[in-house]
């Protein structure tokens, strides 16, 4: 009870006044609803790339896009958390992960290929990497995450929009949703056991990923052997 009470005297007062209540919900659903076309920008020049790549390498890179914008409970407890005034502004200026961008990849070198391509995009601003990958978290954790400035025209305007992008491998995002369970548990008994186990599933499954990768260029490279040896009967035969 202490904790709910505490938490309800550091809650803002509720404006009195319905027109500025009403005035500060409609400015927060048109906030969200920024953020939620942003994601639609950036959704859509990732999903034009996959298309290049899949008819460029024959295969399609990307598994599948998850997004996300952040509820209006998750985005108070985060400005509260950080220290930040509760406001329109702060949610502007000081998140950059509101709206969220996950692309899963089939192999670690198409994290990386993908993140180049974002980089190249010339209306693209990237304000910050970080690579869990090379260097994971204590916990295990790796993903490569971007922090995205990307621009979106309204009939008025033009608004610059954080997107927060993580770039991962499927078992790396199996890896992180099991995880992220587990963080919302902590009452559960052995939980550094548990713990321990995750980080040796880490380190595993880093293990394969880098293999899979190995195997799929061998096979790559038995592919085109094969299609030289071919090509080369073939022409044989057309001499003769």
């Amino acid at each position: 009870m202490d904790g709910i009470k505490k938490e309800i005297i550091s809650t803002p007062t509720i404006p009195e006044d319905p027109e500025e209540l009403l005035g500060a919900a409609e400015q927060l659903q048109t906030t969200l609803m920024m953020y939620s076309c942003a994601i639609r920008e950036f959704k859509t020049k990732i999903e034009v790339l996959n298309d290049e790549l899949s008819i460029r390498n024959q295969r399609n890179p990307i598994e599948f896009i998850k997004t996300r914008v952040k509820t209006p409970y998750s985005i108070f407890h985060k400005l509260k958390r950080k220290g930040f005034e509760v406001s329109l502004d702060s949610v502007r200026e000081k998140l950059f992960d509101v709206a969220g961008v996950r692309i899963i990849c089939s192999f670690v070198d198409d994290i990386y290929d993908i993140a180049g391509m974002i980089t190249k995009q010339d209306d693209i601003r990237v304000l910050e990497v970080k690579d869990y990958i090379k260097n994971p978290k204590p916990n295990g954790y790796r993903s490569l995450h971007m922090i995205c400035q990307i621009p979106v025209f309204f009939s008025d305007r033009k608004e610059l929009l954080s997107v927060e992008v993580q770039i991962r491998t499927i078992a790396m995002d199996f890896w992180a949703s099991l995880e992220h369970d587990l963080r919302y548990k902590k009452e559960l008994p052995l939980i550094e056991e548990i713990q321990d186990e995750l980080r040796e599933c880490a380190e595993t499954i880093a293990t394969t990923d880098l293999k899979m990768m190995e195997i799929r260029d061998k096979i790559q490279k038995m592919t085109e052997s094969r299609s030289e040896i071919e090509e080369d009967l073939q022409r044989r035969i057309d001499g003769e």
